[in-house]
């Protein structure tokens, strides 16, 4: 007899109505039913039987049981209590799943790794996101520096084409930046919103995040690099100079401003989302070398 997948609408349907649960608008509560999107998930996550994974948000398990069957251990995080004794059900047939009654961003992924698996296996995080919240989650995990592979996410498709956009394009922009500082970012696969329940507003995509061994600029302090950038983005009309000027202006006065960008090489009336990731680097380093930091 073939299996019933619990990602499936009649199935889920089904899960949902024998433990009367109801919909969380304020946890951006969206359950995928459709198998074929899963399993691409977890194809495209580079998850194997020799690899881990770590998932966020497993809802009532649809996105976990795939990542159970293809993964060798399978840990994952649920804020929601109502869930867990759903999970413990639907997933009962599956001995190497484990749940984590915890918010992700107040976990100690790494100490989570290192506790339940093999120091020589991958780790793949995978998840399906809620979409208010996918910044600061995506942020947390790839500054806290975990020894993870990747991290793929499916996500607001605005929001992943921001992340993984190139320069002199409307979605490229700081939050590009931060995340490529740090990854190598891709869009894999873009998800119509028809295979949600209940379905949202927006269409999604499948971001893959490859963990950089090195950032892929030199730059003299990071925390200072990112203030640059922010800056620069922080009214996209606005020039490179006038950006600076507003931002950084009780440091620097315009013509500190200007000899900056001169000693630096770039022009002060191009605007920020025409620099690339070097050119930033170039700019925020000259900027710490004048102050004298």
């Amino acid at each position: 007899m073939q299996k019933k997948y619990i990602a499936t609408p009649s199935q889920t349907k089904e899960i949902l109505k024998k433990h009367k649960f109801s919909f969380k608008k304020s946890l951006g509560q969206n359950f995928l039913v459709d198998v074929n999107v899963l399993e691409n998930i977890v194809k495209n996550a580079g998850v194997s039987k020799e690899s881990a994974a770590i998932e966020i948000g497993p809802g009532i398990g649809a996105l976990t049981e795939q990542l159970a069957i293809h993964a060798d251990k399978v840990v994952a995080f649920e804020i929601d209590g109502r869930l867990i004794p759903i999970l413990k059900d639907t997933l009962s047939g599956y001995e190497n799943v484990q749940l984590i009654h915890q918010d992700i961003l107040k976990a100690d992924v790494a100490k989570v790794v290192e506790e339940n698996f093999d120091s020589s296996q991958e780790v793949h995080i995978v998840a399906n996101l809620p979409y208010y919240i996918t910044t600061p989650i995506l942020m947390k995990l790839i500054r806290d520096r975990l020894p993870v592979t990747s991290i793929t996410v499916m996500i607001q498709k605005e929001v992943a084409d921001r992340m993984a956009a190139k320069p002199n394009t409307k979605s490229y922009g700081s939050l590009t930046i931060a995340i490529q500082y740090y990854t190598n970012a891709e869009v894999v696969m873009n998800v119509p919103k028809t295979v949600f329940m209940p379905q949202p507003n927006v269409d999604s995509s499948i971001l893959k995040l490859v963990l950089r061994d090195e950032p892929p600029v030199q730059v003299d302090n990071e925390d200072f690099f990112f203030r640059i950038v922010q800056a620069s983005f922080a009214q996209r009309r606005k020039t490179l100079r006038n950006n600076l000027t507003s931002h950084l202006g009780d440091q620097y006065d315009k013509e500190k401003i200007s000899e900056i960008l001169e000693t630096a090489g770039i022009d002060g009336g191009r605007r920020g989302e025409s620099l690339d990731m070097g050119e930033f680097a170039v700019l925020a380093n000259t900027f710490w070398q004048a102050v004298g930091n």
